[in-house]
């Protein structure tokens, strides 16, 4: 195997020993139709309808879709545009909760006896990559016509600093996970189903080398804690040492990957049939007085996970969905929980403060330690010229945003940053590429 790319950040896995608490009941959620990659939910309540506790609220508008589900019990107090923390404007469903969390009559669990069955339970349950991707769950899994899935990879990685959300799903319902894992044993004939963990999390290690002793074709490999060893692709290399192509998916080489929440959250739909409506996040940050792990109702601000954990810090200057090195800064504290929240981190100015930024010194560390490879100097410099053919030449698609190269760039340059925006001059300029021949084409036959 080539030589193990990455950076070793600090872990700062502060709260690891923490069990989650929950958090109390809030006056209100908002729960946003867009959670997940691919095509939003279709809201199917109205303004006044009276809701419970895993009631569907949006349902899957397509292949590539997941259903939403309400999270507590009230009433609906408006169907309305949300500004996504993506940029885009998508539905959302504000409901007024009641404080009794009452679940919904009927719930029941689902009547699963084969493959096909046990996937349209996956796609009911609303589980979508809860590590943070969102890609619905069930499509994952669905394997194309002459395709198999050789490897099913659980990923307990966990290589963020701050996060242990995943680490507590691991030490707290393990009985769960293990349900989970027979299941996929169950309706997926695969060579071997791996449980990736990296070195510093020896009792979650441990517990899963328990499960995975009771499961004939389950193990579990131990990884170096060097970052992003969580990321999809590294994670399949450093597994089964198989490459995922250029554009290409995990399927394309054999293999599914999956978090270990959400295997847990699957598990627990089939065994009580409630959906996916609440989460355990990791709330931690220097600007967080009492750090812990909350589970809280998808849909509930981010202030309440605050104010449970006693409070932010009078200078706090940013606020972030995720971890330091890949979450995205938040730009109120009204922000909700989302599905794939694992994480929200509050820092001091101290912290937050971006460093000044100088010129390269051409030192190289930003393509030594690239997890894909790539040299970030470059993809900077082609997308500062606007030279999107060189983007193209320099593979920018490849790049996973795992920061890497920012991290330890002594020039402070905003590696990641460009190569993010560098993508979307790529993706234009492509779409341009390919309209232009169409245009080429449709004159020759003229």
């Amino acid at each position: 195997m080539r030589k193990l790319r990455g950076v070793h950040a600090p872990h700062l896995k502060n709260t690891a020993g923490h069990k989650p608490e929950i958090l109390p009941t809030p006056a209100e959620v908002r729960i946003p139709m867009l959670m997940h990659m691919g095509a939003p939910a279709k809201p199917v309540v109205k303004v006044g309808d009276e809701v419970k506790v895993g009631q569907l609220i949006g349902e899957a508008a397509g292949f590539v879709s997941a259903p939403v589900h309400a999270s507590v019990s009230g009433k609906v107090k408006s169907v309305s545009e949300f500004d996504e923390i993506t940029g885009l404007k998508g539905a959302s469903v504000v409901i007024a909760s009641d404080g009794e969390q009452t679940p919904l009559e009927g719930i029941v669990p689902p009547d699963v006896a084969n493959q096909k069955e046990f996937l349209e339970a996956v796609r009911n349950s609303g589980a979508v990559g809860l590590g943070g991707a969102g890609f619905p769950t069930a499509v994952k899994l669905t394997v194309k016509e002459g395709a198999t899935i050789d490897y099913i990879i659980i990923n307990g990685a966990e290589c963020e600093p701050y996060i242990t959300s995943d680490t507590r799903t691991m030490l707290d319902e393990t009985d769960l996970t293990r349900e989970g894992l027979e299941l996929l044993k169950k309706y997926f004939d695969v060579k071997s189903i791996i449980i990736g963990i990296e070195d510093n999390k020896p009792e979650p290690i441990e517990k899963m080398r328990q499960i995975a002793a009771a499961i004939p074709g389950v193990e579990v490999k131990v990884l170096p804690a060097v970052y992003p060893q969580g990321g999809e692709k590294m994670l399949i290399y450093n597994t089964t040492e198989r490459i995922v192509p250029e554009g290409g998916l995990p399927l394309d080489v054999g293999v599914v990957v999956l978090n270990c929440t959400t295997v847990t959250t699957i598990a627990r739909y089939i065994k009580t049939g409630m959906p996916l409506v609440s989460k355990c996040v990791t709330v931690d940050g220097s600007a967080v007085i009492s750090p812990k792990n909350v589970i809280a109702p998808i849909g509930a601000p981010l202030r309440e996970l605050f104010d449970y954990c006693g409070g932010l810090r009078e200078d706090v200057k940013k606020v972030l969905y995720g971890g330091p090195m890949m979450g995205i800064a938040v730009p109120s504290l009204d922000m909700p929980v989302l599905k794939n929240t694992n994480a929200t981190l509050a820092f001091t100015a101290k912290d937050a403060e971006p460093p000044p930024e100088t010129a390269c010194i051409r030192c190289g560390r930003c393509a030594a330690n690239c997890p894909m490879n790539l040299m970030a100097l470059e993809l900077e410099r082609a997308f500062l010229l606007k030279k999107p053919e060189l983007l193209d030449l320099y593979k920018a698609n490849l790049c996973m945003e795992c920061g890497c190269c920012a991290f330890n760039c002594p020039a402070r340059r905003p590696l990641i940053q460009s190569v993010k925006l560098a993508k979307v001059m790529l993706r234009d300029w492509q779409t341009a590429q390919k309209a232009e021949k169409e245009r080429k084409e449709a004159k020759k036959d003229e």
